[in-house]
């Protein structure tokens, strides 16, 4: 079994699912921790450095820092699920995994994931 699929055994089994809705909820959240990842990702590479890390920029130039989060409610085939976008000081940041101003991903979503099922 490789590392993936290990993590997924572990995580079933320490869930006690009882119920499909159970499921549901479970990837409803594992869906928003992965596209907070990846918007986490997106952030670093724009600023071009870890979380927490300073910049080395030359003297005159006045280096781009994180600036905490702005909340989002985005719909999914999953539900709704409230996000943190992350903020830097220059206003710099637009994430590419989900537009500055989308507030749906369900077409988006199901197209990449499901391109034999057609969109809602």
């Amino acid at each position: 079994m490789n590392a993936p699929q290990e993590l997924l055994k572990q995580h079933v089994q320490s869930q006690n699912f009882t119920s499909t809705a159970d499921i549901m909820a479970a990837m409803k959240d594992m869906f928003r921790d992965v596209i907070q990842q990846v918007m986490e990702v997106e952030m670093e590479e724009e600023l071009g450095r870890e979380r927490c890390q300073r910049a080395s920029d030359p003297e005159n130039v006045t280096p781009n820092y994180r600036n905490g989060y702005s909340q989002k409610t985005v719909k999914t085939q999953l539900g709704e699920i409230d996000i943190k976008v992350p903020r830097d000081r220059k206003g710099n940041y637009e994430p590419k995994i989900i537009s500055k101003y989308d507030r749906a991903m369900q077409k988006g979503w199901r197209t990449r994931f499901c391109p034999s099922t057609p969109a809602v």
